[in-house]
C-alpha cells in the first residue's frame, strides 16, 4: 500500500503490519481505516490473521485490502508469528485489531530506529475509555519505556525481520510480548520513540476494572516465568 492505501508498490514493502484479529468486527475497521490513511511515501503492506472468526472481521479486512490469512489455535503469539511468516517487509510493524495508529506512525517510527541504530521500538501512546486506563499509559509509557530491557506492548511493536527470526519470534508463554521484548533486548538494542504514535483501547479495563485487569496480566506474567524458568 502506498500513501492512499491501495495495493501500489513495486517489488517488496518496507514495512508489513501484522493485525492478529478473532471476532473484531466493532473494532478493527477504525484500526484498518487509520493505516489506510497513513501519511508517508514508504510502502507497506497489511496482513489481519484471523483466528477464525465467526462475525464480519475477514470480510471487512479484505474491504480494506488486506492480506487476510486463516489462524486456527487460539494463541495470539502463534497468530502474530503466522503473519510475521507471511510477511514480506523489511520491518515487522505489530498492532492489535482495537489499535489505531497516527497518521505519522510509519513516517516517525521507522526514522526513530534507522536514526537509532534500534532492531525495535514502540512508541508513547493513548489508551482510550475509562479514567482508570489513563494508570495504564502511564505505565506504558513512562515505566516500560524506562527499563533497561524496555517491555515492547504487543499492541504496538516495531521491529526488523531479522532481528524477530533471529530470536524465533512470539514464544508460546502468557505475556508473550513481555517474554519476547525481555529476549530480544538481551541480545539487540530497543528503545521507545518518546511521541504518541498510536490509540488503543481501554476495554479490558473497562470491563474488568483496573485492578481485575492488572491481576490478569501478573498472572500470565508469573506463568510465563514459570514457563521460561
Amino acid at each position: 500500500m502506498g500513501r492512499d492505501g491501495r495495493d501500489d508498490a513495486v517489488g517488496e514493502p518496507d514495512v508489513s503490519f501484522v493485525v492478529p484479529a478473532r471476532n473484531e468486527a466493532a473494532y478493527i475497521r477504525g484500526t484498518l481505516a487509520s493505516l489506510a490513511t497513513l501519511d508517508t511515501d514508504y510502502e507497506y503492506e497489511v496482513i489481519v490473521v484471523d483466528g477464525s472468526s465467526t462475525d464480519d472481521t475477514p470480510m471487512i479486512a479484505r474491504e480494506y485490502g488486506a492480506t487476510v490469512v486463516r489462524e486456527v489455535s487460539s494463541s495470539i503469539a502463534a497468530a502474530r508469528n503466522l503473519g510475521a511468516e507471511r510477511a514480506t517487509g523489511e520491518w515487522l510493524a505489530f498492532v492489535d485489531a482495537d489499535t489505531r495508529v497516527r497518521a505519522n506512525y510509519l513516517t516517525e517510527l521507522l526514522g526513530f530506529v534507522e536514526a537509532n541504530g534500534l532492531a525495535a521500538a514502540s512508541s508513547y501512546c493513548r489508551i482510550s475509555g475509562p479514567r482508570r486506563a489513563k494508570l495504564m499509559e502511564v505505565t506504558i509509557n513512562h515505566g516500560f519505556s524506562r527499563l533497561e530491557r524496555p517491555i515492547l506492548p504487543g499492541f504496538n511493536s516495531f521491529v526488523h525481520r531479522e532481528a524477530f527470526a533471529e530470536i524465533g519470534g512470539f514464544p508460546a508463554v502468557r505475556n508473550e510480548d513481555t517474554a519476547f521484548s525481555r529476549r530480544l533486548s538481551a541480545r539487540l538494542p530497543t528503545a521507545y520513540c518518546p511521541t504518541v504514535l498510536v490509540e488503543s483501547s481501554g476495554r479490558r479495563i473497562a470491563a474488568q476494572g483496573l485492578s481485575g485487569a492488572l491481576w490478569h496480566y501478573l498472572r500470565h506474567d508469573i506463568d510465563r516465568l514459570r514457563a521460561e524458568y
